[in-house]
């Protein structure tokens, strides 16, 4: 019997508690992948929606991103830890990640608050499922499961999110909100007054951007082209299509540098799927015909260089209190707070 209860409990030990936004939930998934169709520019969450995405996006992460392969970037980032680290007094601190993907980096900045002795907890917060639940795992390594609080929300639609965390806050806690890797895949207009909004006057943000390298901004995007047109990428990116009933054969999927929204000054690298046979794709009943020359884009990456970055958010009130760029200058690591509480 007391083998059975400890069983149990073990069990129950083990379970994970993840909060769904309703921006996750099925109907509003829906709705979201019938618009990305409709307007033939996807949704940048369908590419995480699945366990199988997901182990590819990470495949991908390992073999390309800078903080995986390059030690300087790494390096780059524990400096950005340890100055978030050094400006927050307060001897609770509730960590944020917003876009935790899997976990690596929030988990790496967990535990240098923790040396510091720091009273951790942590939200890890993700479009998917699957990645909130590798970011919590590599989290419990730091901090005790009853201090995780997972959130899938689609953050680009979440307007009541600071509503959320605000109902939810650990009382006299600081608050550091993480956002890696995540601003190149975001139109300006929509995620920097969603930031804006989340970031209170004590709050302090820290977040990542990829960069342009080099004095001639043009071509530095034309430079890390190479990046993203790779096998891993492709094969990451056509599960989306693969997943609808796209084949192979049905076209090409080509990467070019494009310019951003007018008055951003901003480039992006975009992936577009270009159709060479027709092609008819049916969610539920509904119907979406695509004929020979048409195109989806399934993806883009904005770079920026720090300049466009400041400029930016001071536009949302946001001011940079310290930077850290990498030796390559392909990525930075920015500290920031509202900037009426300079």
């Amino acid at each position: 019997m007391l083998q059975r209860a400890l069983g149990e409990k073990a069990s129950m030990s083990s379970l994970a508690n993840v909060a769904i936004h309703p921006s996750q939930f099925p109907e509003n998934v829906r709705r979201d992948l019938l618009q990305s169709l409709r307007s033939r520019q996807v949704n940048h969450k369908f590419h995480y929606d699945t366990f199988k995405q997901t182990r590819k996006w990470l495949a991908l992460h390992d073999a390309y991103s800078p903080s995986r392969t390059d030690a300087d970037c790494a390096a780059t980032y524990d400096r950005g830890f340890q100055g978030a680290t050094t400006r927050i007094a307060a001897p609770k601190v509730h960590l944020i990640g917003l876009g935790c993907g899997g976990g690596q980096k929030d988990s790496r900045l967990l535990q240098l608050l923790r040396d510091s002795g720091k009273e951790l907890f942590y939200t890890p917060s993700d479009v998917s499922t699957a990645m909130v639940l590798v970011a919590r795992q590599a989290a419990l390594a730091v901090i005790p499961p009853q201090n995780c609080f997972p959130l899938v929300c689609d953050l680009s639609v979440a307007g009541d999110l600071p509503v959320t965390l605000d109902e939810n806050a650990i009382p006299d806690a600081a608050r550091l909100i993480t956002f890696f890797g995540m601003l190149p895949n975001f139109e300006p207009a929509t995620i920097l007054p969603r930031l804006a909004d989340l970031v209170r006057p004590a709050d302090v943000l820290l977040f990542s951007a990829n960069l342009a390298p080099g004095p001639d901004y043009a071509a530095g995007v034309q430079r890390i082209l190479p990046l993203y047109d790779n096998a891993l990428t492709r094969d990451w990116l056509m599960a989306f299509l693969l997943d609808l009933g796209v084949e192979t054969s049905d076209g090409g999927l080509r990467f070019l540098v494009e310019e951003g929204p007018k008055g951003t000054g901003l480039k992006r690298v975009s992936a577009y799927f270009h159709f060479l046979r027709p092609r008819e794709i049916l969610v539920d009943a509904q119907s979406f015909a695509f004929a020979p020359g048409d195109s989806i884009r399934l993806f883009f990456s904005y770079r920026h260089t720090p300049g466009l970055v400041r400029a930016l958010l001071a536009q949302y009130g946001l001011q940079v209190l310290d930077q850290w760029i990498t030796k390559s200058g392909e990525e930075g690591v920015f500290l920031v707070a509202r900037a009426q509480s300079l």
